[in-house]
C-alpha cells in the first residue's frame, strides 16, 4: 500500500500563487509516476500534471506555463507550484501515485484532497 498526504491549498485571489505538497509513504519502490488531479463541482476529475521517477513531466493544456510540478525522489514528495491562478482553477486537488500492474495497466493511489479556491 501507498499512503499520500497533501498539504497546502486554501483561498487566494486571482493572479496569486499557491503551492501544494504531497508526501508519500509505504511501498514507494512500486511507484513510477506521481502527479496532481483536480475535480471542480459538477465536473469529472481531470489531470493537472504528472511527473515520472525520471523527471518527465506532463501538463494539462489549461495549466501549461502557469503550474510547475516537481518531485524529490529521496524525500518521496511531489509539489505543485501554481502561479497566475484563475477562478476556473478552483477545485479539490488530489495527489496521485501510480504503479504498473502485471497486465500492463496502472494502479492509482489517491490522497484525501485539498481545496483550492481562487476568488475573482
Amino acid at each position: 500500500q501507498v499512503q499520500l498526504v497533501e498539504s497546502g491549498g486554501g483561498l487566494v485571489q486571482a493572479g496569486g500563487s499557491l503551492r501544494l505538497s504531497c508526501a508519500a509513504s509505504g511501498r514507494i519502490f512500486s511507484i513510477n509516476v506521481m502527479g496532481w488531479y483536480r475535480q471542480a463541482p459538477g465536473k469529472q476529475r481531470e489531470l493537472v500534471a504528472t511527473i515520472t521517477t525520471g523527471g518527465i513531466t506532463n501538463y494539462a493544456d489549461s495549466v501549461k506555463g502557469r503550474f510547475t510540478i516537481s518531485r524529490d525522489n529521496a524525500k518521496n514528495t511531489v509539489d505543485l507550484e501554481m502561479n497566475s491562478l484563475k477562478p476556473e482553477d478552483t477545485a479539490v486537488y488530489y495527489c496521485n501515485a501510480g504503479r504498473p500492474t502485471y497486465d500492463g495497466g496502472t494502479f492509482h493511489y489517491w490522497g484525501q484532497g485539498t481545496q483550492v479556491t481562487v476568488s475573482s
